[in-house]
């Protein structure tokens, strides 16, 4: 087994004063050449956008592109002709295969809207554009890793354009869990939504990360309680 840990202290950030921003792997005007990628996980942005703002219409091409607002709702446009909200309990992912033009707006007018951004390298390129969210009901992260994305199309989660897997889990205090990789090639990324967690012997607070690979299982014990991402991806 190999890990490699982010704290959550040594993450890129960049404000625009409506927007901001920590970034797990180098992202815009942020680059740390030892933070390009886990595996096949490009970009995880954990954003903050002011009321009433948000990204105007901009364009992505073959990249897998989620999206898991954390409070708050965003507005969703894009060139497929979708208009969507997105909001605490969803999950929405976007396949910009060929090239697709889209623009996220915080629904609100009155409190700021919190989400993750994640970008996947994608498994074939240049795929015909698509849009999926989904609604997923917090009582099924009880205590177990519920997954929200995967490659497989049976309709209990988001489809991606890669051999990855996203689960989500709320742990209560001393809850102890572990996770069976779907693959031996992949690698889990650990990030720490909230509370407190020991993974493989590394002590995580809020906002942490641990990546691990080189192995068939991880093992975590909630601390206290704890809301917890797993992103399972191809390391090469």
């Amino acid at each position: 087994m190999k890990t490699i840990f982010h704290p959550a202290t040594q993450r890129g950030f960049a404000s625009r004063g409506w927007l901001n921003s920590h970034h797990s792997f180098s992202f815009s005007q942020y680059y740390d050449p030892a933070k390009m990628n886990f595996g096949l996980l490009r970009v995880l942005n954990d954003d903050d956008v002011a009321k009433g703002m948000g990204f105007g219409t901009h364009g992505h091409d073959n990249m897998e592109i989620v999206s898991i607002p954390l409070s708050g709702a965003l507005k969703h446009n894009d060139s497929t002709g979708r208009e969507a909200i997105i909001k605490q309990g969803d999950v929405q992912i976007m396949s910009a295969g060929s090239g697709i033009q889209h623009s996220e707006y915080n629904k609100s007018s009155t409190e700021s809207v919190q989400f993750l951004q994640i970008w996947v390298i994608p498994k074939e390129l240049n795929i015909t554009p698509r849009y999926e969210q989904k609604t997923f009901n917090e009582s099924d992260k009880k205590n177990k890793f519920l997954t929200v994305v995967s490659p497989e199309k049976d309709g209990n989660n988001i489809w991606i354009n890669q051999d990855a897997y996203f689960s989500m889990a709320n742990l209560d205090t001393g809850f102890q869990i572990d996770y069976q990789l779907h693959n031996q090639k992949n690698g889990v990324y650990i990030f720490l939504l909230e509370g407190e967690i020991e993974a493989e012997n590394q002590l995580l607070k809020r906002r942490d990360a641990l990546g691990v690979y080189e192995t068939e299982s991880i093992s975590i014990n909630a601390k206290t309680e704890s809301k917890v991402l797993l992103i399972e991806v191809p390391m090469a």
